[in-house]
């Protein structure tokens, strides 16, 4: 043992043998222009202990994002010149800022006010009404007074402004000074891993750009922070000029046009489209009413005690005891009703977002071509904002429950689609091809192999689902959707804190009940 001790060495990070002239001809390499100099500070900074390395490169504090920007190095580049904009706008400020612009024109105003009420004293008929304004002229003259004094004050602090530019500009450029190194050597730390995404060498294209953007950028923000009468083009887009120019004087706002034509179309193929809206409509409502009359057709022991059951059997015991405290409170404050047409609104939407997103996500998972194509709605699906749904589907279907329904579809129907072609691309090719080589058909592989194997997946999707399309329980009841959410919509529209909180957490219990059943559920199941 002894022996086999002794025998064992310890190689030191500093014993490693580095070749060192390929690391110099690397380096040299990546930084082109001056690559000496980098061979000796990446050095520096490879043998550093400290938590600086003791290296300044002047080009870098002197040209600032410039240097940045030609070494490619944009993350620098744009923090410091967001950096240096600050440093010079104080320093315009501090030269040629009106400082008390606001205190002055604030007295022009009260000067204004207050030969109004000299007038109007001097047009008095009786003693009292001229005493009266020449006393609120008097008032009016101490706070112009007072707010001269302030313009001046505000205009003393200019040198300090000036000075404080100067410190935070020197500031900057001693830490870019600093950092420009140890971001360079990060830079090629990288190149060495991927050379061909990395940039290396100093770029006169990449200069150039720099140079452009800071020229766009710098001068614009240091005069609309410092210069008091800014240009109108600065202050708002010319959005009214432009309009002119595409549609002619007199031919109204480009919003305007663009507005009216999109609600001719829309009113047109909701026009043509009628049948058609209306039999997509029949079919939701037939499945909401039809768990309506399960949920609130029922006697309310019933229903109670199926769902216990359920959870029970699903989740555990401890889950069907929070799920019959969860129902004995939307019960004891009167929410029953609403929660079971809330939960029915929701069932249905889920229901439907299986139905059309599990098997849309297994032809997703399995054509990836397929995928390509139907990402780009899936996106807009997810990122447009819930409100502007609620737009085409009164257009197209009108108001109250099987709309807003529909609208449910539309935002909670991608986690399904998405995770479930996560999952089934996720399954080893090895165990297909062991599938197939026993003979199972494509039925069989789907039935018995992928999907198995994808349902972890498949349920978090479902899972998500859930707990989305419940999130638009509160946004439908705006086109007329019932349950626990016009509740809350009316809370809203009355201020009335109380009722809209006691209705939030009936809705927080609903979400939480069908989480820990779903999630519990598929716990057993992956147990087993």
């Amino acid at each position: 043992m002894s022996d086999a001790t002794t025998d064992m060495k310890v190689t030191a990070a500093s014993d490693i043998e580095v070749d060192r002239d390929a690391l110099d001809r690397s380096i040299k390499q990546f930084a082109g222009p001056n690559g000496e100099y980098y061979v000796e500070t990446f050095h520096k900074i490879h043998d550093n202990t400290g938590v600086i390395p003791k290296t300044f490169n002047i080009w870098a504090a002197v040209l600032g994002p410039l240097w940045a920007s030609s070494r490619a190095i944009w993350g620098m580049f744009w923090a410091f010149l967001i950096l240096e904009i600050i440093a010079w706008v104080q320093i315009g400020r501090g030269l040629w800022g009106n400082l008390g612009a606001d205190f002055l024109a604030r007295a022009d105003q009260q000067r204004a006010r207050m030969q109004e009420r000299l007038d109007q004293a001097a047009a008095a008929a009786d003693e009292d009404t001229r005493q009266r304004f020449e006393t609120l002229a008097g008032n009016m003259q101490r706070a112009i007074d007072q707010n001269l004094e302030r313009a001046e004050a505000a205009q003393a602090e200019g040198m300090g402004i000036l000075l404080t530019g100067l410190v935070l500009l020197v500031l900057f450029k001693l830490v870019q000074g600093i950092y420009a190194n140890i971001a360079y050597e990060k830079q090629y730390s990288r190149w060495r891993i991927d050379p061909d995404s990395i940039e290396s060498g100093r770029s006169k294209h990449n200069m150039i750009l720099g140079g452009l953007l800071t020229a766009a950028i710098a001068p614009l923000i240091v005069y609309k922070f410092t210069v008091s009468t800014s240009l109108p083009l600065l202050e708002e887009f010319p959005e009214r000029q432009v309009s002119e120019m595409l549609l002619g004087e007199g031919g109204g706002t480009l919003f305007g046009a663009v507005a009216s034509w999109m609600e001719a179309r829309i009113d047109a193929a909701a026009t043509a489209g009628g049948d058609v809206f209306d039999g997509i409509v029949l079919g939701v409502r037939t499945v909401l009413d039809a768990l309506t009359l399960a949920l609130n057709g029922s006697p309310w022991p019933v229903v109670m005690l199926v769902i216990a059951v359920t959870a029970y059997r699903a989740a555990g015991p401890r889950v069907a005891i929070f799920t019959v405290a969860a129902m004995a409170y939307t019960a004891l404050l009167g929410y029953w009703a609403l929660a079971m047409e809330t939960v029915a609104l929701v069932g249905a939407a889920v229901l439907l977002c299986v139905i059309i997103g599990i098997p849309l996500g297994i032809w997703f998972g399995k054509s990836q071509r397929a995928y390509r194509m139907a990402e780009p709605v899936l996106d807009l699906m997810q990122t447009l904002p819930a409100f502007v749904y609620l737009i085409p589907i009164i257009a197209f279907f009108g108001t109250g429950n099987p709309p807003g329904i529909l609208a449910t579809i539309i935002f909670g129907m991608p986690p399904v689609i998405r995770l479930t072609a996560l999952g089934m691309r996720g399954v080893p090719e090895s165990i297909k091809e062991a599938a197939v080589a026993f003979g199972a058909s494509k039925w069989q592989l789907l039935k018995d192999v992928e999907i198995p194997l994808a349902l972890p997946s498949i349920m978090t999707g479902v899972n998500q689902t859930i707990l989305m399309c419940l999130s638009m329980v509160v946004i439908i009841s705006l086109i007329g959707g019932g349950g626990l959410g016009q509740e809350i919509l009316e809370a809203l529209q009355f201020a009335a804190k109380g009722p809209g909180l006691l209705g939030g957490f009936a809705i927080l219990f609903l979400a939480m009940v069908m989480d820990r059943i779903v999630q519990g559920a598929f716990k057993r199941a992956d147990q087993k």
